[in-house]
């Protein structure tokens, strides 16, 4: 199928931007990487197409102070590449690798996976296990909101009618911290049935319902292991039961328990 017809801008500045969402039907593209399918298969038929990737200053990767800030336009392969990820935020270059296949890591954006907020994805659980912030701007302004905030349910996040995710603010990892990334998927660079981001005794689940979903450490692999079944309810999909994706989740939960 071909998209529908819709108007197309590039804005160079974030003030352009907000100015352009203003308007009626108006719609972000970023890297793409899951609208444009959406509109090829006339799932989206925005009026208006406003293409930030000209926005440069959001395509930076920094350390400042105890936190590292990524703009919203770092790609999956920047962040791949990136010296200062791989040596400060270890778990997201840990999850990197795992984002579908090197051509789609090559467009795909970090602000555009955490805005579209797929229960499935790499990211979220990432932002929500580091305990993240979310930097947004808009025309009233910019606020910065907790990753376990920002994510509300199927793709659904604490985006306002205007906004742009514009910067996300990672603590720099401590000697002392401990970070894997897991995921259980049919082939590498499929949706993975279940994925788990854990940090130090935050343990957290993607693919297991409506958006990233927390479970804490409860001191030993017995008791986390039933705070666990106790605290997650995987909906069934069309190739695994509720009860598989729990066992697998606590597959995942041992792995890491027993590698970090």
């Amino acid at each position: 199928m071909k998209a529908p017809a819709f108007a197309y801008a590039k804005p160079a500045s974030l003030a352009e931007a907000f100015e352009l969402l203003a308007r009626p039907g108006a719609t972000v593209l970023a890297g793409g990487q899951s609208l444009i399918p959406s509109l090829n298969m006339r799932l989206s038929s925005p009026e208006l197409l406003v293409d930030i990737g000209g926005i440069e200053q959001l395509k930076h990767v920094e350390r400042k102070n105890g936190s590292v800030h990524i703009g919203a336009l770092v790609t999956h392969a920047g962040l791949e590449t990136s010296e200062v990820v791989r040596k400060h935020v270890p778990l997201l270059a840990l999850a990197v690798p795992h984002v579908a296949h090197a051509a789609i890591r090559n467009r795909g954006t970090l602000g555009g996976s955490l805005a579209l907020a797929d229960p499935a994805a790499e990211y979220p659980a990432v932002a929500v296990a580091l305990e993240a912030w979310i930097h947004v701007e808009g025309p009233r302004g910019a606020r910065r909101v907790a990753a376990a905030d920002f994510f509300k349910g199927l793709f659904e996040t604490d985006l306002r009618p205007g906004e742009l995710l514009t910067t996300v603010e990672f603590p720099v990892a401590k000697a002392t911290d401990r970070s894997v990334f897991l995921e259980l998927a049919r082939r590498h660079g499929d949706y993975a049935i279940v994925g788990l981001a854990a940090h130090n005794d935050r343990f957290v689940f993607l693919g297991m319902g409506l958006k990233p979903e927390l479970v804490k450490g409860a001191g030993s692999i017995e008791k986390t292991r039933e705070t666990l079944k106790k605290s997650l309810k995987p909906p069934a999909d069309l190739y695994n039961a509720s009860a598989t994706k729990l066992h697998l989740a606590g597959v995942l939960l041992e792995r890491a328990w027993n590698t970090r």
